[in-house]
């Protein structure tokens, strides 16, 4: 393969910012000499890699971090250095929203304008950067501060909200929440409080399970961890062996809670029973989901649970190295966690012959770089690989045919949280939580309009209105309008829908989902419309673009709702609702993955509620 490129040379700056995170580049330019892993372990677990190109995030997040954006020579550098087309990682490069590939600003702040902070009033501050600013995207009157729109950045709870983004040689990323036009402008010239550390609002309930150590022990002390419980989970899987952690996992019926409800012990058994070595293990941190924000709850307040989780799962099914991939816009999350795995590995709870058990076992964090696609498992696979975050064609399956071709297991952050508490009570005491077909205890984010947002606890069966109740009800005595369910890929329900249990089973049974545990609350003040609009533009710049259903269908869906909202029309407002539902159809029916089968979704309930959208 011939990569070399003519044209300018990368900045000192940029090749440093490469070199830090590959190594030197030896005489030879490409490749350069092998180094211990990203976070200081044995490369790969020792796994041999036929390439290095898993290594294009982390470089590419090395330049866009030290200078604010990737140019064309830090691109042409990363290219040599890792062997990868240049067409191909420019392609990687701009597929993800957190990469930019033209000039920004050095102190750049994404403020979110999606689903729950629009209804925290997203719109009025953005309209007031662009008045104390300058326009989105446009570097202000010294060049230095800048401001776009965002996605969701997993922050509903305290909407609205910002992630503020400084480039340098001590480059600094954290969030904001709540915030107005002037707190940001505030943070951008260096000014503002860091976000306090986490704190549930069932702080103290002595029945919580899942969050029992959230706020009460110190997220940074693996010794306070282990005051509190910590590890035995895994002290008691080392001693009975993967097949019985298996058993327990089996017998405790723990359904997925990224959405999809697979089984998790059926899933571990089928990645154990694989003869193709290695296994691997991918802990899915990419909540992206608008409404979702319990993962960064668990991993800022509890990282080391989901370390020693990992490591319980990586027993049971034999793998030997393990990714957390985390989402790019949860700076404070990926620091606790980073710190939890350099304190596991330096305790020996992570690393070769984990606690003289003969067991090995590493954990990898990967930083994802704004893109939704990237919660499908596949997608995931590939950005980890090094690739744009399109999935891929099922079957094979993950368990035979994973991460770099090899029998995975993946799991999201909820369902890993569940696995100490398994070993520690006993599989069938475990199933006795909840009913027959949702067993354990399950979160809910409860944002929009509700007096207390947050992450709450509780067992499955206790009803919408119950947990609304936890919330606070709606603040001003309003009424409740409408419910999200399960986020943009979930269903609208009304009011009648309060005595709904909350449980697998009984959400079918409703034409309802409990998804990504999404309860956004909006009461009667609300402009559903302008909702619609956005769960509509979400998913069209979402949209990986690689199957025609979802590329085309998602841009038709948006300009749809845009001519039904609009005063004029030419054609009537029944044609319009009629090619709607054939466009949902087409999406769910032709579409690759879960983000085209779900796109019409919260759109097509609303809808057909009568009375609750005017359009």
């Amino acid at each position: 393969m011939d990569l070399h490129v003519i044209g300018p040379l990368a900045s000192p700056a940029e090749r440093a910012a490469v070199d830090a995170v590959l190594g030197p580049p030896d005489s030879g330019w490409v490749g350069g000499p092998r180094r211990p892993g990203i976070d200081g372990h044995a490369a790969r677990g020792g796994h041999a890699i036929r390439s290095r190109r898993s290594e294009l995030l982390p470089a590419l997040h090395a330049v866009q971090d030290r200078v604010g954006w990737i140019s064309q020579p830090a691109l042409n550098y990363i290219s040599r250095r890792l062997a990868v087309p240049p067409a191909e990682a420019y392609g990687v490069a701009t597929f993800y929203a957190l990469f930019a590939t033209t000039p920004r600003a050095p102190v750049m702040a994404h403020v979110c304008d999606d689903i729950a902070c629009r209804v925290a009033g997203a719109e009025e501050t953005c309209a007031a950067l662009e008045r104390a600013i300058g326009p989105e995207g446009v570097a202000g009157a010294d060049g230095q501060v800048g401001w776009m729109r965002s996605p969701c950045l997993g922050l509903c709870d305290r909407a609205p909200a910002a992630l503020i983004t400084s480039a340098g040689e001590h480059a600094r990323v954290h969030s904001a929440a709540p915030v107005d036009a002037a707190g940001v402008v505030a943070r951008l010239d260096g000014g503002g409080t860091p976000r306090p550390r986490e704190r549930i609002l069932q702080y103290g309930d002595p029945s919580l399970r899942l969050l029992r150590r959230v706020g009460v022990v110190d997220p940074t002390s693996l010794d306070d961890y282990r005051a509190h419980g910590g590890y035995a989970a895994l002290a008691r899987a080392l001693e009975i062996g993967a097949e019985a952690v298996i058993a327990e996992v089996t017998a405790s019926k723990l359904m997925g809670r990224g959405g999809a409800a697979f089984p998790t012990g059926r899933k571990w058994a089928a990645v154990a029973v694989q003869p193709a070595q290695p296994h691997y293990l991918v802990c899915n941190a990419d909540e992206s989901e608008p409404g979702t924000f319990k993962d960064r709850v668990i991993l800022e307040g509890d990282p080391f649970a989901i370390v020693e989780a990992m490591t319980i799962a990586a027993v049971a099914t034999g793998a030997t190295l393990g990714f957390l991939y985390i989402r790019g816009e949860y700076p404070e999350a990926e620091v606790a966690v980073r710190e939890a795995v350099a304190a596991a590995r330096d305790a020996n709870l992570l690393g070769p012959d984990i606690l003289g058990s003969r067991v090995t076992f590493d954990i990898e964090v990967r930083r994802g770089a704004g893109a939704y696609i990237c919660g499908e498992e596949t997608a995931l696979f590939e950005s980890i690989e090094g690739k744009r975050g399109e999935p891929r064609n099922k079957p094979p399956f993950p368990v035979e045919v994973g991460l770099f071709g090899k029998p995975t297991v993946v799991n999201n952050v909820e369902t890993l949280l569940n696995i100490p508490l398994i070993l520690e009570m006993g599989g069938d005491a475990y199933a006795a939580i909840g009913t027959e077909g949702s067993t354990g205890p399950r979160l809910f984010c409860l944002s929009g309009h509700v007096a207390r947002p947050g992450v709450y606890e509780v067992e499955f069966g206790a009803t919408l209105g119950d947990v609304i109740e936890l919330a606070g009800g709606v603040p001003g005595g309003r009424a409740i309008r409408a419910i999200l369910l399960g986020g943009a890929a979930g269903v609208f329900v009304g009011p009648d829908a309060l005595a709904m249990p909350l449980t697998f089973e009984a959400t079918r049974a409703a034409g309802a989902t409990l998804g990504s545990g999404v309860i956004m609350v909006f009461d009667e003040t609300t402009d559903l419309v302008g909702t619609l609009r956005r769960i509509a533009r979400f998913f069209r710049d979402e949209s990986c673009g690689q199957c025609v259903p979802c590329r085309v269908g998602s841009v038709r869906q948006e300009e749809l709702l845009t001519r039904l909202a609009a005063e004029s029309r030419v054609r009537t407002r029944d044609d319009d609702l009629i090619l709607l539902r054939e466009i949902g159809q087409a999406m769910r029916d032709a579409s690759i993955c879960g983000l085209g089968q779900t796109a019409s979704s919260a759109i097509e309930s609303a809808l057909r509620q009568p009375g609750l959208v005017a359009i």
